[in-house]
C-alpha cells in the first residue's frame, strides 16, 4: 500500500490537500483543520476530516442520477493507511473559477447584501425579510474564488457569464439549483433545513462535473427544523459555534485587530466535533462509528 509521501502534493487549502496519483486521478485528503474568519485555527477538530469525507460520499451517491461527479473510490488500495476514511480518489477536472452558491433562506452575507440593496447577488427579493427568512424560491448567488486568506466576493450572474460564458453559466446555475432543491427536500425528511450551500464544478471531456466536497457542514448551513425561528441567527450544525465563541468576550480575541485567534478550549473543540458528527448521523441516517478508517 502506498504512503502519502509517494504522491506529489499539488495543492493545499485551509482544510484539504490534493495529491497527484496519475495523469487522470487525484487524492483529495480532508484534514481536521478548521477555519474561521479567514484564519486556520491552531486547534484541530478530531474526526472532522472523516465526517466531511463520509458526508460527501453519501451525497455523491444520492445525487449520482442528477449530476456526474468526480468520485472514483473512498475505500481503495491507492489510499494510504494513515489517511483512510478521510481521503477520496477523484478524477482530475478542469475546475471552474466560480463558487456556485444556492440559497433557500436569508443568512450570513446574503442578509448583509439584502439589507443594503434589497437583493442578493442581483436577485431582487421582497421587502420585509429578516435573518433566517425562507425565500420565495431558491436563488443562485455565485461568488468569486478568493486566494487563501482572502474573502470570496459575491457577484451577480452577469459576472459569471463574463467569466465562463453564457452557456456554461446557465448550466452551472441550473445544476446548482436542481441539486440544492433535491438535497433540501431530502434533508427536510430528516428534520433538518438546508439553508444554503456551496458547490464547485469542473469540466471533464466538455461535461460539467460536480467536484470538491458536497453538502458538508463546512460548505452548507444546516439548521434543526425544531428550533427554526426567523428573525435571528439560527442554531446550526456547522462551525458557527466556533465563530460565536471567537467573537464572545470569553475568547478575548479582537477580530478587528488582524491577529490570529486564540486556541479553542477543550469544551469548544468537543462540542464542535459533536455537531459535525450529529450533522452526519441525522442527515444520512447512518452511524458515524460505522464509517471506514
Amino acid at each position: 500500500m502506498p504512503t502519502l509521501s509517494d504522491y506529489p502534493k499539488i495543492a493545499a487549502g485551509k482544510v484539504r490537500e490534493l495529491y497527484a496519483i496519475d495523469d487522470d486521478h487525484l487524492l483529495l485528503v480532508a484534514s481536521d483543520r478548521i477555519s474561521a474568519y479567514d484564519f486556520v485555527l491552531d486547534s484541530p477538530i478530531p474526526d472532522k476530516g472523516r465526517v466531511l469525507t463520509a458526508m460527501s460520499v453519501f451525497w455523491f451517491e444520492l445525487l449520482g442520477d442528477l449530476v456526474p461527479n468526480h468520485l472514483v473510490a473512498y475505500d481503495d488500495d491507492r489510499i494510504p493507511a494513515d489517511v483512510r476514511g478521510r481521503a477520496l480518489v477523484v478524477r482530475r477536472l478542469e475546475m471552474l473559477p466560480v463558487e456556485a452558491v444556492a440559497r433557500g433562506y436569508l443568512a450570513g452575507s446574503g442578509t448583509s447584501d439584502y439589507n443594503r440593496t434589497g437583493a442578493v447577488c442581483g436577485n431582487p427579493l421582497p421587502p420585509g425579510l429578516v435573518e433566517g427568512s425562507k425565500l420565495p424560491e431558491p436563488i443562485f448567488t455565485p461568488a468569486t474564488k478568493a486566494a487563501m486568506g482572502e474573502h470570496d466576493e459575491n457577484v451577480d450572474f452577469a459576472a459569471v457569464e463574463a467569466e465562463i460564458g453564457s452557456d456554461l453559466a446557465n448550466r452551472v446555475r441550473e445544476l446548482t439549483l436542481a441539486i440544492y432543491e433535491r438535497a433540501a427536500d431530502y434533508a427536510k425528511t430528516k428534520g433538518v433545513i438546508l439553508a444554503d450551500t456551496k458547490f464547485e464544478f469542473g469540466l471533464l471531456d466538455g461535461q460539467v462535473v460536480l467536484g470538491d466536497e458536497v453538502l458538508t457542514p463546512d460548505s452548507s448551513r444546516y439548521w434543526p427544523t425544531e428550533t427554526y425561528e426567523p428573525g435571528h441567527a439560527q442554531p446550526s450544525f456547522d462551525k458557527q459555534y466556533v465563530r460565536d465563541w471567537l467573537t464572545s468576550p470569553e475568547s478575548g480575541w479582537d477580530r478587528a485587530a488582524d491577529v490570529p485567534p486564540p486556541p479553542l478550549p477543550a469544551e469548544v473543540v468537543e462540542s464542535t466535533r459533536s455537531r459535525y458528527v450529529q450533522a452526519y448521523e441525522q442527515v444520512t441516517g447512518r452511524k458515524f462509528a460505522d464509517w471506514i478508517g
